[in-house]
């Protein structure tokens, strides 16, 4: 089917001169965007009604409660930022900083250098502490920098898709508290598909996207807030002029941002339903299935099936001769990451992958672009069929690389798993 524009000589005015949307089949089994589940897409399709409509309204309340029990909160400042997982960041970031503010971000992988970046860009004084790629900190290791720094806000990633590491919270939340010390983590590669309990681990903020465990496209960035967060955020509280009432006042240096002001959006999905912006309904209606179906199975179940199909996946993958990247006792569930071999051409292999079978694996970025492949277990794509198929096809496109892979290992070794 032809995808080029339709017409060849000069636009016509109010003439169509593009065919509809038809994109290739593929079967998304990298480091995210995952396929989103059929489920999430029929939401998606839904009719729209206006931003204060009390079904939309009451949506709103009922994607609150339900992302409280994905994130493993009370909290109630539990909410949607329209955009992507990186707008869910900026947001926390430059709500909770300001200039002159000292952050303490380890670095680990790609995405710390993210958090470290943004928060540079709210005029912070951003202290960062790095770690080889494919490895992560100690709690001793943040503990002595946390004393050295003295920062308000330690922000770092639990999960980091570039190195596939899962970086151990549960013990910084006390030590940050001891200290009178916010912890915000980005939890957008791990959340749904590796234990991450807010409360109990002590964060004080918590960012997330839909396309990986979650299982549904990019384009909305869940968030809570403890209430020590808010009342940082309610500090800094400014409304815009035209929407202000006589008794609002303001209060502290005003949030950077318009867009990414969480205090103004805390008033927007509060009872004063204040208007900052029109909520992207749509992408409302996908997060709310997004945690519906999380809640449904169970966090803890949707965890022990993330970790299932990563190991069967993991156990083919080096059933297949390749040798696994990182530290595998901090590795998260949903992504895996071994070494492309000596010879083998990587960027042919996916090339291979994607046009023979349809199938996406991902390289990396930073000193290990071209070094490893990246393969995804995560979301509606952590499942039997789609390890099995995957697998199957590597294979495939392995032997024609050049390497010898005993037929059939691949798929032999994640059955076993199965089997167990």
């Amino acid at each position: 089917m032809p995808t080029s524009l339709t017409a060849t000589g000069p636009e016509a005015p109010g003439r169509a001169t593009a065919l509809p949307i038809h994109p290739p089949h593929r079967l998304l089994m990298g480091p995210g965007p995952i396929n989103a589940d059929p489920r999430v897409l029929r939401a998606m399709s839904a009719g729209l009604v206006g931003q204060y409509d009390p079904a939309m309204t009451d949506y709103m309340a009922e994607t609150q409660r339900l992302y409280r029990g994905v994130f493993r909160t009370a909290n109630e400042a539990t909410l949607l930022v329209d955009g992507t997982s990186r707008a869910g960041i900026e947001a926390v970031l430059v709500s909770l900083l300001e200039p002159g503010d000292r952050v303490l971000v380890p670095v680990f992988g790609r995405f710390g250098h993210l958090l470290a970046e943004i928060a540079a860009r709210t005029g912070a004084e951003v202290h960062t502490i790095e770690r080889e790629w494919g490895t992560v900190f100690g709690a001793d290791e943040i503990e002595a920098a946390l004393d050295a720094v003295r920062p308000k806000v330690l922000a770092m990633v639990q999960g980091d898709t570039s190195t596939t590491m899962c970086q151990p919270l549960a013990e910084l939340g006390a030590l940050c508290a001891d200290r009178g010390v916010l912890l915000y983590s980005d939890v957008t590669a791990s959340l749904g598909g590796n234990e991450f309990v807010m409360d109990d681990w002590g964060l004080d903020a918590a960012s997330a996207g839909l396309q990986k465990c979650l299982g549904g496209p990019s384009g909305s960035a869940p968030i809570s807030l403890s209430d020590a967060a808010v009342d940082v955020i309610q500090a800094r509280r400014h409304i815009e002029a035209g929407i202000r009432e006589r008794d609002d006042e303001e209060h502290g240096t005003r949030i950077a941002s318009n867009y990414f002001d969480l205090g103004m959006i805390l008033d927007y999905w509060g009872p004063r339903r204040l208007n900052h912006h029109t909520e992207a309904t749509s992408m409302l209606y996908a997060a709310r299935e997004c945690a519906r179906l999380l809640v449904d199975e169970s966090l803890p179940g949707a965890v022990a099936r993330h970790a299932l199909h990563g190991r069967a996946m993991t156990e083919g993958l080096v059933a297949l001769g390749l040798r696994l990247f990182g530290d595998q006792s901090h590795r998260m569930h949903n992504v895996i990451a071994v070494h492309i071999p000596e010879g083998v051409n990587g960027d042919a292999v996916r090339s291979g992958l994607l046009h023979d079978f349809a199938i996406e694996i991902g390289t990396s970025f930073g000193p290990l672009h071209g070094r490893v492949w990246r393969v995804g277990v995560m979301g509606y794509n952590a499942r039997h069929d789609t390890v099995l198929l995957t697998l199957a096809a590597l294979e495939q496109v392995l032997r024609a690389a050049g390497t010898n892979p005993t037929p059939g290992a691949g798929v032999g070794a994640a059955k076993e798993v199965y089997a167990q």
